[in-house]
């Protein structure tokens, strides 16, 4: 029997667990930024190179097949599924926010192409995929049913919705059967800025770990370190305290100043200069911390939150307290 897994980064190792003969691992990032375009995303699954289309396929990420050796460079990945025999496509998508978009988004795309569609299964992965070899999965693996592509479209156009209203509904729906979805919007919303403070939840736990002395970029961006973040990774959290610590009037002091000037692609020159960076809060930081300013009625905003692009003018923001959406 040929199997292939479908996963996130994190789900990487499976590669080297003797799981299945192909592991694709995607690298997409949902949760910050411009979203792909459809067409990006679909010219990532379907092969062949034009100027213009994603530098990085899916076959990029698939080394050097057993079986077929390097077969499946430059084909689509339906195509290669279908010629090579493929009998079971494995669905290995954590709990965490970004792994669940790139769920919803993989079986919106699949439930396009019946041919394979009988082929799927859905692994419950309740636990971070890194460094786990899938043994206690047994039990958790189901057939992909119509209601799953169902919700997979609905939850994929409610995030890349011009505004996070059509998110905000599919709280109250049940989702049983991806029983990770709703948490996951849930994570997503309260990311958007509250309206007390300006800030997204990730925003006021950095202020908060360096109210506490927590000074260090190092420490903060260590993926199992005092954050505890599940939403950005390592290499979004520097933009986000960048955003704190610029405009009129900054949240935090500290920043290396080099920072302003190197290419947002320099990551070795700016991991240089946030571990050189010794963070703090500035007096208007501790006034937004504790609820008397808004960081956001100060500052200018440009921003991305799935298809919602946030500024001062059209500012959505999320209700911790009353777990409600407030339209600007």
């Amino acid at each position: 029997m040929k199997r292939v897994i479908l996963t996130s980064s994190s789900g990487v190792g499976l590669a080297h667990a003797d799981r299945a003969d192909m592991v694709v691992p995607f690298i997409f990032r949902f949760v910050s930024g411009p979203l792909p375009t459809s067409h990006h995303l679909e010219q990532c699954l379907t092969g062949g190179y034009v100027r213009g289309d994603p530098e990085v396929r899916w076959s990029d990420l698939v080394g050097r097949l057993p079986q077929t050796g390097l077969a499946h460079k430059e084909t689509g990945l339906i195509w290669f599924c279908e010629t090579y025999g493929v009998d079971l496509i494995e669905l290995w998508f954590g709990p965490e926010p970004n792994s669940q978009l790139q769920l919803i988004w993989i079986l919106d795309y699949l439930r396009s192409h019946p041919s394979i569609t009988d082929r799927l299964r859905l692994r419950r992965v309740n636990f971070d995929l890194r460094g786990v070899d899938g043994t206690e999965l047994r039990d958790r693996i189901l057939e992909v049913a119509d209601c799953d592509f169902e919700i997979a479209n609905m939850a994929w156009e409610a995030y890349r919705a011009p505004t996070p209203e059509l998110c905000f509904g599919l709280l109250g729906r049940d989702f049983r059967r991806l029983p990770f979805l709703k948490p996951a919007m849930e994570q997503l919303l309260a990311e958007l800025p509250s309206p007390i403070t300006g800030l997204g939840t990730t925003e006021a736990r950095l202020l908060d770990l360096i109210a506490r002395g927590h000074n260090r970029t190092k420490e903060l961006f260590q993926p199992d370190g005092p954050l505890q973040t599940r939403v950005f990774d390592q290499w979004e959290l520097g933009p986000l305290l960048e955003g704190l610590g610029s405009g009129p009037m900054p949240v935090i002091t500290g920043l290396d100043p080099k920072l302003a000037t190197l290419a947002p692609h320099d990551a070795r020159g700016r991991n240089a200069a946030f571990r050189r960076s010794r963070l703090s809060l500035t007096e208007f930081g501790e006034a937004v911390l504790q609820g008397r300013e808004d960081f956001r009625r100060q500052n200018p905003i440009r921003r991305w939150w799935g298809g919602t692009l946030l500024t001062n003018e059209r500012l959505w923001r999320w209700d911790r307290q009353n777990h409600s959406l407030v339209a600007p």
